[in-house]
């Protein structure tokens, strides 16, 4: 009885923890923008820079990808975002209290015997039950930061950087296009110069032709007349 219920328990926290995870280096670009606060500008720069190589760890994706600072790389990760399968700084802090649940576990432990002291054979049933309900409360210790990062509200600061950052990247879309607009621009006065200078050019060879055409023919019909004598 206890056995089963350890191993439904762990198999809930496991499915909790891990069923969200996207990992940076294998998602998609649908699978990234699936994630709260990853636009088409963060996934199109972060799949740029892993075409180059694979992402090392959070820091090296904070470095390489600009706009990710270190408040977003928080935010991404408790909505699910690993770099090789590892949360940013959340996989190291936590459990403190696994070691509070053997003990709130140990008095059945010892209660067993004492209450049934003629049936030594419940004793080895009672002790195996502690380690198998240890597993499923260090999951749940291990949810538990998850569960109050994704709770904790954006910090004004956080909310600072990802206001510049958006500012940022719309005073870059809007600069492109002008620089777009700008180019085209040169481009049609260059050609429509050029149409012009040949214009002149074909109109001048035109007038040459024509006056090489009006110059002979005087001097066709002096060398027609006959010699005086």
């Amino acid at each position: 009885m206890f056995k089963k219920l350890a191993a439904i328990l762990l198999a809930f926290f496991a499915a909790a923890v891990f069923a969200a995870s996207v990992d940076v280096n294998k998602a998609s670009q649908a699978e990234l923008e699936g994630l709260k606060g990853i636009g088409p500008g963060i996934s199109t720069k972060i799949l740029e820079e892993r075409k180059k190589g694979p992402f090392k760890d959070w820091q090296d994706m904070i470095d390489r990808v600009k706009g990710v600072g270190e408040g977003n790389a928080a935010k991404f990760s408790t909505e699910g975002m690993t770099v090789n399968g590892t949360s940013y700084k959340g996989a190291a802090a936590a459990p403190a209290k696994p070691a509070a649940t053997p003990a709130a576990t140990a008095p059945t432990a010892t209660t067993a015997p004492a209450a049934t002291p003629a049936k030594p054979t419940m004793q080895p049933t009672t002790p195996t039950t502690a380690p198998a309900m240890a597993p499923a409360a260090a999951a749940a210790a291990t949810a538990a930061p998850a569960a109050a990062a994704a709770s904790k509200p954006m910090t004004a600061a956080e909310k600072k950087a990802a206001a510049k950052k958006e500012a940022d990247e719309a005073k870059a879309v809007k600069a492109k296009k002008a620089e777009d607009e700008r180019k085209a621009k040169a481009a049609k006065t260059e050609e429509e110069r050029k149409a012009q200078a040949a214009k002149k050019a074909a109109e001048a060879e035109k007038a040459k032709a024509a006056k090489a055409e009006r110059d002979a023919k005087p001097a066709a019909a002096k060398a027609s007349e006959p010699a005086k004598k």
